[in-house]
């Protein structure tokens, strides 16, 4: 049986599950090339999927939206026509899960944790959550997971609505463009991420009182102008803000867990919602505040809200259909996105006048690695989520220190402090870090053992930690693989990674691949599944 999720406000994407496994994520920003859009995700489905399999799909899901918020998904009356057709074709039916819900749902059924407390924190979302079925706006919320179910413990309401509510998701937003001047949103995508990297060379003490007392309750009274001028005189001054904004959050929200912790017994914690990509925040959730308290911490792949066709359509599988559990090997995949068959990346490269490429393997990706060259790599399925975990990624030798101010001036062109992530074998984790957990998706930042930094200076942030990504032989098998044979060369079982995009999405397609490699200066290309070894033109 077949199960279509969908999310159509920003960050639309759709979702298909077969008997409960996901077999395609698609999330609408990789196919026009821009971040973080609203729209049309039935049409993106319906124009992915052969009409042959449209007669498989018995479920369709999307999440709920009020009447008066129906501007998004529900609004694209000719596309919600199609679907309704074949729901009433399939003899299926049509769920509109509470948009937490269906986080909560992503993040737990993705582990696997029979029970957990789940925490979902983003910019706001509506569900149906009281007694009387009253829609409410959320921001904050706790779930209570036990096998099938997910049940409700606490409910924070969105600041526009309730006076003293909380909405961290809104204030890192706003923060973001109206002090920094930096991207909350389409086309350009969230920019958070960059102030997240400023506050880690900041002094918290200096604002931390201004964003504490304001409690993230709303914008109205807050002195953006201040900000922005403190913001404009220097970098420094930048980088103190952004540091209380990163503590002032970490606060409330301990605060805030710390009170729903008596609501449950549970050893397991689940995470989703677009805050949860403050993987510093999270990091800290193992390494200071409840490392005893909890024995396993899960984010899932896709925490922001494209994961939202993915938890709606787990929803259904497990919480309506009540279909057993499913048992991950090693973690929930995400590597959702379509693959590309020998003859479309030939095709695509042939169409190229500016390529030229040939019959390569790994052991050469990790001589031009070891002589200090950028690599990109083209893999299978793209994963879903914002980070490349080793299938559209761009990778480079992290015991080279200039490897940091070289990809951020020549191939991201992006700031010079933001850090990049290691890619570092499960096992090896303990020898090199001093917090020795599971990180498959990027989902936390942990300090890198002191001794062991100056082995790998590309992938130390400035306060000696990283977001780390740990590899697995059953998450990625090539990429794994790739790992074993590089340690053997180099003496590090640590790669330096990063998405392969240039301010864009991540690559989808190999004509992505080829436009992305020839508009930077990433060394060479590598399609990983035929072996393609691909360099630039220059005759």
């Amino acid at each position: 049986m077949k199960i279509a999720g969908f999310h159509s406000n920003h960050d639309a994407a759709y979702a298909i599950l077969e008997n409960g496994r996901p077999v395609i994520h698609a999330e609408l920003e990789r196919y026009i090339r821009l971040k973080e859009p609203m729209g049309d995700v039935f049409d993106l489905m319906m124009e992915d999927l052969p009409e042959s399999e449209w007669a498989d799909i018995k479920h369709f899901a999307h999440v709920f939206e009020p009447p008066s918020k129906r501007h998004f998904g529900l609004a694209y009356k000719e596309s919600i026509n199609k679907v309704y057709d074949l729901v009433e074709r399939n003899e299926g039916q049509f769920h509109c899960p509470g948009h937490h819900q269906s986080h909560a749902a992503n993040a737990f059924f993705s582990s696997n944790f029979n029970d957990a407390l789940i925490i979902t924190v983003d910019g706001g979302g509506f569900d149906v959550v009281a007694a009387d079925k009253e829609c409410v706006p959320g921001t904050f919320t706790a779930w209570r997971g036990d096998n099938l179910d997910i049940a409700p413990i606490m409910y924070l309401r969105d600041s526009t609505t309730v006076e003293n509510s909380l909405n961290i998701g809104m204030m890192w937003s706003l923060c973001t463009e109206q002090i920094f001047g930096l991207s909350r949103g389409y086309p350009k995508g969230n920019q958070c991420g960059s102030v997240m990297a400023m506050a880690c060379m900041g002094d918290p003490s200096k604002h931390f009182d201004l964003f504490y007392n304001n409690r993230f309750c709303g914008a109205k009274n807050f002195p953006w102008d201040k900000l922005r001028g403190l913001a404009k005189e220097s970098e420094q001054n930048c980088f103190d803000i952004a540091a209380a904004l990163q503590k002032a959050t970490e606060t409330v929200f301990k605060e805030i867990v710390d009170n729903i912790l008596e609501h449950t017994t549970s050893r397991n914690l689940c995470l989703a919602g677009g805050v949860i990509l403050n993987s510093v925040m999270t990091g800290k959730i193992l390494t200071e505040w409840y490392g005893d308290r909890f024995d396993n911490v899960y984010v899932c792949p896709v925490p922001y809200d494209a994961g939202l066709a993915i938890g709606s359509a787990q929803w259904v599988w497990h919480s309506v259909l009540r279909n057993p559990r499913i048992k991950w090997d090693d973690n929930f995949t995400p590597y959702l996105g379509h693959t590309y068959s020998e003859e479309v990346i030939l095709n695509a490269l042939n169409s190229e006048k500016n390529v030229k490429f040939k019959k390569s393997n790994v052991d050469e990706l990790i001589n031009l690695l070891d002589e200090g060259m950028i690599v990109s790599v083209f893999s299978k399925g793209s994963e879903s989520g914002r980070r490349a975990l080793g299938n559209r990624s761009i990778l480079a030798d992290p015991r080279r220190k200039e490897m940091k101010d070289l990809i951020n001036e020549k191939v991201k062109h992006r700031q010079w402090y933001r850090p990049f992530a290691p890619s570092i074998l499960r096992e090896r984790v303990k020898d090199w870090f001093e917090t020795d957990h599971q990180s498959p998706y990027m989902s936390f930042v942990f300090k890198i053992k002191e001794d062991k930094r100056k082995e790998i200076p590309a992938v130390v942030h400035f306060d000696g930690s990283a977001r780390l990504q740990t590899v697995t032989e059953n998450d990625n098998e090539w990429y794994y693989s790739f790992l074993k044979k590089w340690e053997r060369k180099s003496g590090v079982p640590v790669i330096l990674n990063t998405s392969f995009n240039d301010r864009e999405p991540i690559v989808e397609t190999p004509e992505d691949a080829i436009k992305c490699f020839l508009g930077t200066d990433i060394d060479f290309l590598y399609f990983v599944d035929c072996g393609l070894m691909v360099e630039k033109n220059n005759i």
